[in-house]
């Protein structure tokens, strides 16, 4: 894990935060993005109690401008991202398909799909710049289940397009990959069920560390 800078999206809590703290080491360089800055510096001690520096990126995806700036900014200090883990999710309320709100619609497609796009485009410069560039993503088949319609279809959309550049990156690289997390004790799944047994999911840091060995870039 050393001499690598691995950027993370939705660093503030959940397994964002989680697998900061675990792919963190000496020699390493996290670059948290999130909208919560109080996450983001939790997030930090945990890097720091590490001995792996961290830079906080507190920002909203959704902000094109500022996800540039955030790019360039690395280039210029780093000019490489070894590993990008992109585990920002907006989770909508349910709802019955014909009763979305448009807002709450726009918001899904804009944070779940139309930002990743736009992450993917920026960043894979900076990935092909890197010895052995790789990027993960994670996935959460909920497409076609009731009243996930927002969540489920942004969330398949996500991963189809992840899938796709994954094909496209075989031979060229950076190497893409799709993970699969078991359920875990997070707030977004709780807002998904509220009345579930937490203490028989997983908790993010052990997922966490079930998967970071499949983020490996060397």
């Amino acid at each position: 894990m050393s001499d690598r800078l691995i950027l993370i999206t939705g660093a503030s809590r959940g397994l964002g935060a989680a697998l900061a703290a675990e792919l963190a080491g000496p020699g390493a360089h996290i670059v948290a993005v999130a909208r919560t800055v109080g996450g983001l510096e939790e997030t930090d001690d945990k890097v720091r109690a590490k001995g792996c520096s961290a830079t906080l990126a507190p920002m909203d995806l959704t902000e094109e401008d500022k996800l540039r700036q955030l790019c360039r900014a690395i280039y210029d200090r780093w000019g490489r991202v070894d590993l990008l883990v992109h585990a920002a999710i907006h989770a909508p309320p349910l709802s019955p398909a014909p009763h979305i709100d448009p807002k709450v619609w726009a918001r899904t497609l804009a944070v779940n799909l139309t930002a990743t796009e736009r992450l993917i485009a920026l960043v894979e410069p900076l990935l092909r710049a890197a010895p052995a560039g790789r990027a993960a993503f994670f996935d959460d088949p909920r497409a076609g289940q009731k009243f996930f319609g927002a969540y489920g279809a942004s969330k398949a959309a996500q991963i189809a397009l992840a899938r796709s550049w994954q094909a496209e990156t075989v031979r060229t690289g950076p190497a893409v990959s799709i993970l699969a997390p078991r359920p875990m004790a997070t707030a977004l799944r709780a807002r998904f069920f509220p009345g579930e047994d937490r203490g028989a999911l997983a908790l993010p840091a052990a997922e966490a560390a079930r998967l970071a060995p499949q983020l490996a870039t060397d």
